[in-house]
């Protein structure tokens, strides 16, 4: 690989600028995943593609994307590695695989939501010479379409900043793990909303109050954005997605609201039709069983 030198003459120090990191791998290409690699083809780098089922990788290798048939295959030669994966689970079944053969000066950037503790654990198991940065998003696929997500990264990001702006606006958090836990408290905060305004809809419905009226009256109030995500449409977040998240959540800290809204979405996903839905799905059930 042709080296351009980044010299920061203030810290006399290098630093690796973008130009250096010319091989992306990314794994992980589900709803979000999908549209955000979509974001790193035709920027120069060349973009290897993984995928747990081989199909949805097959709309991005032919717009020139190289297949993989396995992680290890798809990050032997990475300088940069993204992951966006579905849960805990899933990156530790992939870190199995790929610790082992990441070569020195990778950095690996993961972008599930995952929490801080899957993070410090995954750090833990990095052997010399490779960086971990977390950098979860916010927004749903309909931003990462667009590459307007937001980015929260933490740890050493000044080296991959020029990669993940092509996903959106990047926001450094702070320390390794940073950018994980801002990620639990935002979409704690979405998820939250959403099944608030659920209830608030169920009440409209005993009082008798019109759909309509009612949904622009939240709209124009305080739980405005989330009434707007609660009856969105063409976004996806799966609903058993937000039953991880939200779980995830309950498990850092004592909270009681967010316990319940945990309850409303798992006994939602219990449903085969709406599991894998997006949570608006979910609203409705939440609505009809309040």
């Amino acid at each position: 690989m042709t080296h351009m030198l980044d010299i920061r003459l203030s810290h006399h120090l290098w630093v690796p600028s973008v130009e250096d990191m010319e091989k992306i791998a990314f794994l992980g290409l589900g709803h979000m995943g999908a549209a955000m690699a979509r974001q790193l083809l035709g920027t120069g780098h060349p973009l290897t593609v993984w995928n747990r089922t081989a199909a949805k990788a097959e709309p991005l290798v032919a717009e020139g994307a190289t297949p993989a048939a396995s992680p290890a295959e798809a990050v032997r030669d990475a300088d940069v590695v993204i992951t966006m994966l579905a849960d805990p689970a899933a990156l530790d079944a992939v870190a199995d695989a790929i610790v082992p053969v990441l070569r020195p000066g990778a950095y690996w950037v993961e972008m599930s939501t995952v929490g801080p503790d899957a993070i410090k654990e995954l750090a833990a198991r990095l052997g010399e010479g490779v960086t971990l940065v977390d950098a979860p998003v916010a927004g749903s696929t309909d931003k990462a379409a667009a590459g307007q997500l937001g980015i929260l990264a933490g740890g050493d990001v000044a080296p991959v900043e020029q990669v993940l702006a092509h996903f959106g606006t990047v926001t450094r958090t702070g320390p390794l793990g940073s950018g994980a836990a801002l990620k639990l408290v935002v979409n704690a905060a979405v998820l939250g909303g959403v099944a608030l305004v659920a209830e608030i809809m169920a009440l409209a419905d005993a009082l008798g109050i019109d759909e309509g009226t009612a949904r622009t009256a939240l709209a124009n109030g305080p739980l405005g954005g989330a009434a707007a995500r609660a009856f969105a449409e063409g976004v996806h977040f799966d609903t058993s997605l937000a039953v991880k998240d939200a779980d995830l959540a309950t498990k850092a800290a004592r909270l009681p609201v967010m316990e319940a809204v945990l309850g409303h979405f798992g006994r939602a996903a219990v449903d085969p039709d709406i599991a894998h839905a997006d949570i608006a799905e979910a609203v409705t059930h939440i609505r009809r069983s309040s």
